[in-house]
């Protein structure tokens, strides 16, 4: 059951978590739900392209270029590092690049999106007061995110019907986390109630 407090007004953008190569079939990262999400991401990402941003995760060059601990992440990751990882695994799933433009891209090197501040900034600026969360994966890049986007004091919509994890209790335990902890800061919801509450549709 969804929980959305209001219908979803032109101050919102749907933003769309690393649905890359990366983590899709084949990749280096497959994640097994993210076919499976593809399809209601598509229709969130169709209903209003320009009012959509994706982000893509972009691995270091090398570990010895990695700052701190990622030095040692990259190096039991090393298969995925820019030296080595084929540069098409960075590129978004087919049937969501299409969508650029009008929707907009941020890649970044760390879990997330608001990290550099780049987001939080270009956000400001066009006056968006309110995200729509989807994307890969629930239990770290989205999870780095939402909790950001909370403490940047964003309204804060997880599509929970969109979202792809490898760990169906880690992904589970994240939902009932906000559902019972975050209850006043985050709403969750599934793709059908929130294209019914977004209005009107580009």
């Amino acid at each position: 059951m969804g929980t959305l407090r209001n219908n979803i007004t032109e101050q919102s953008i749907h933003l769309c978590i690393d649905m890359q190569r990366l983590f899709g079939p084949g990749g280096p990262w497959a994640a097994p739900w993210v076919e499976r999400v593809l399809v209601p991401i598509t229709r969130l990402a169709s209903h209003s392209p320009r009012r959509t941003v994706f982000t893509r995760f972009i691995p270091a060059r090398s570990p010895e270029e990695a700052p701190g601990m990622w030095a040692r992440y990259y190096q039991k990751w090393e298969t995925v590092t820019l030296e080595r990882l084929n540069p098409e695994m960075l590129e978004l799933m087919p049937s969501l690049e299409k969508f650029i433009p009008p929707a907009e891209k941020f890649d970044r090197t760390t879990y997330s999106a608001f990290a550099d501040g780049r987001l939080h900034h270009w956000l400001r600026e066009h006056g968006v007061t309110a995200l729509i969360v989807s994307g890969a994966e629930t239990d770290v890049c989205v999870l780095a995110t939402v909790l950001a986007a909370v403490d940047l004091g964003y309204r804060t919509i997880v599509v929970r019907d969109a979202l792809a994890s490898s760990a169906d209790q880690s992904h589970d335990a994240l939902l009932s986390l906000y559902d019972k902890r975050f209850d006043i800061q985050i709403e969750l919801t599934e793709v059908e109630e929130l294209r019914a509450a977004w209005r009107p549709p580009d």
